[in-house]
């Protein structure tokens, strides 16, 4: 038993004076300590202002709808191209983030934030210099295209890169200082709500700073290039600033208090490490010994112990992570939910174009940057809302490793609960109720030729798109832990990447296929492979299998949480 053995990674406490401390030094180190306290709350409170500032800048991706129209116009892409730029962004943002969490984890966010810096500054840039070559007429009806579209690609790449570095940076900065306090759900979901807010501050400088002027002196579509130099600024200066301020606070103490945890549920009983520790103890402090060498030989196999200690730790937590089948339904619930989400926000602005025909003044019942705004907005709300909720009904969860021991031996008790609770999987149950009701109303043609009816869409997808990126990392935190929360939320966090180029794909497609089938479409400059959508056609099969695949997902997060082997039959408090 692991009682039985020599505690697990202590060093020997160094022996003192027999003599009693006086009043007066007993005094100082009461003052010390509370100084230290004060300082490392400082540090945490300025952490967390960066990190809300990051992830308000961060989803600048978020706005491209009020340009991705645009890029049909001005460069002559096709509807298919104008997604294979936005699909390699969400590829980039995605599937890197096991990657750039796994860094986090183990370096730190600050190198995170600093990379996520140039790579933004170097991805706007090349994109805005990309729009500037513009596209000109050659003869007739022939247009010469200026750069080619992959220097378009390459840029957009860059950018979902350095958006997954600066949001992940944040949000672990987060997680870490705050997963273990009282208000762990409002803490984790601010920065995420900002996250959303960043489409909705920036798609309004675009459309009411940032814009072209018409020869009447009237207000037109944002001016793309000025945007773009706008953007790679503004990022650059965010993340510049969160390479000082993004810290972790006792993180040291963290990984102690989790190794303890472990050896307390009887969980490294067959831990190798665990059989080695034991070695750990036996390091001399040199106490006896005066010479400054020996005591920096100590402080140096000290901090590569510690070293040591960290990296097991989080890898060991990996294995437990990917070994748990519960996460894998949750993340097929991710899956099948968040990718209809993310290609409605993706082509929003094309999916207004389809509700009137190509001549009717869209603008006057409805606009992209509106309801960019509109979902952002929303998305904002109900995350924070969300957050706070959970915090005052979700059941208050143990220590997710004395979840574990109790799903495994039976012999670990959990806390016990309020009277009246709420599950935070219900919350998340009702986040995909909201995205299937928006994917039913627009499919089922309520919205054609009624622009001024699409609010209820956004809404609907914007409250259910921001509640589920912001239950789903909380709820991983609440089971898995926020040790290695970077990690474990970036490998959940890929699966949209397929999901968006999925249903990006077969919405291009939807809508190519009704432009060129059906005769109520607008051929621009009378070329056959750039054309105009309109009509629900455009768009109705599309949103109908969308709405089946929230409905399976929200299937599958049933499954795990009351399933013979889920969360509620293991004894998880979630």
């Amino acid at each position: 038993m692991a009682s039985d053995r020599e505690p697990l990674l202590i060093p020997p406490i160094p022996e003192t004076s027999s003599l009693p401390s006086s009043p007066t030094s007993t005094s100082v180190s009461s003052i010390d300590r509370r100084m230290q306290n004060r300082s490392r709350d400082v540090i945490r409170y300025i952490a967390f202002a960066s990190a809300i500032l990051s992830c308000l800048c961060a989803g600048s991706i978020t706005a491209y709808s009020l340009y991705g129209h645009l890029f049909q116009e001005r460069l002559r892409y096709t509807q298919l191209e104008v997604n294979y730029v936005v699909i390699a962004a969400e590829l980039a943002m995605y599937l890197l983030v096991p990657l750039f969490g796994y860094i986090c984890d183990r370096i730190g966010p600050a190198s995170l934030s600093f990379a996520s810096a140039i790579m933004f500054a170097t991805g706007y840039l090349l994109a805005a210099l990309t729009y500037r070559s513009g596209a000109s007429p050659v003869t007739g009806l022939t247009y010469q295209r200026g750069w080619p579209i992959w220097v378009m690609i390459v840029s957009f790449t860059i950018i979902g890169a350095a958006t997954t570095c600066m949001y992940i940076s944040a949000v672990t900065t987060c997680a870490k200082n705050f997963g273990r306090g009282k208000y762990a759900g409002l803490a984790l979901a601010c920065p995420i709500a900002s996250f959303g807010l960043s489409g909705m501050w920036q798609s309004q400088v675009a459309s009411r700073i940032l814009y072209e002027r018409h020869q009447d002196g009237t207000r037109g579509d944002v001016d793309v290039f000025k945007f773009f130099i706008f953007l790679a600024i503004t990022l650059l200066a965010v993340g510049l600033l969160g390479t000082v301020l993004l810290k972790v606070v006792d993180e040291e103490e963290l990984i102690d208090e989790a190794v303890e945890e472990l050896e307390r549920s009887g969980l490294l009983e067959d831990s190798e490490f665990f059989r080695r520790g034991r070695g750990y103890g036996t390091i001399e402090t040199g106490e006896h010994d005066e010479e400054e060498a020996q005591r920096a030989d100590d402080a140096k196999a000290l901090e590569e112990e510690e070293a040591r200690k960290k990296t097991w730790l989080l890898n060991d937590e990996t294995r437990r992570f990917l070994k748990d089948h519960t996460m894998w339904w949750l993340a097929g619930g991710f899956f099948f939910i968040s990718g209809p989400g993310e290609a409605f926000i993706t082509n929003l602005g094309t999916i207004i174009g389809t509700l009137y025909p190509p001549s009717a003044d869209v603008t006057r019942n409805t606009s992209a940057a509106t309801h960019v705004s509109i979902v952002a907005l929303t998305s904002t709300i109900a995350r924070v809302l969300l957050g706070a909720l959970t915090d005052v009904l979700a059941p208050a969860p143990a220590s997710h490793h004395q979840q574990y021991a109790s799903a495994a031996h039976s012999s670990a008790p959990l806390p016990p609960q309020r009277r009246f609770t709420v599950s935070r999987v219900t919350f998340l149950l009702g986040s995909g109720v909201m995205l299937f009701l928006g994917q039913v109303l627009l499919a089922s043609g309520l919205i054609q030729n009624h622009g001024e009816r699409f609010w209820l869409v956004s809404t609907l997808i914007g409250s259910g798109y921001g509640a589920l990126f912001s239950l789903t990392p909380l709820i991983i935190s609440v089971i898995w832990g926020v040790e290695n929360f970077g990690t474990n939320w970036g490998i959940v966090a890929m699966v949209p990447a397929v999901g968006a180029t999925v249903w990006g794909v077969i919405y291009s497609f939807v809508y190519q296929r009704a432009a060129e089938n059906y005769p109520l479409f607008h051929r621009m400059a009378g070329e056959p492979d750039e054309v105009l959508c309109y009509g629900k056609q455009c768009y109705e099969i599309t949103f109908w299998s969308m709405a089946a695949s929230v409905a399976f997902g929200c299937a599958l997060w049933m499954w795990a949480w009351k399933g013979p082997y889920g969360w509620t039959a293991r004894g998880i408090a979630v």
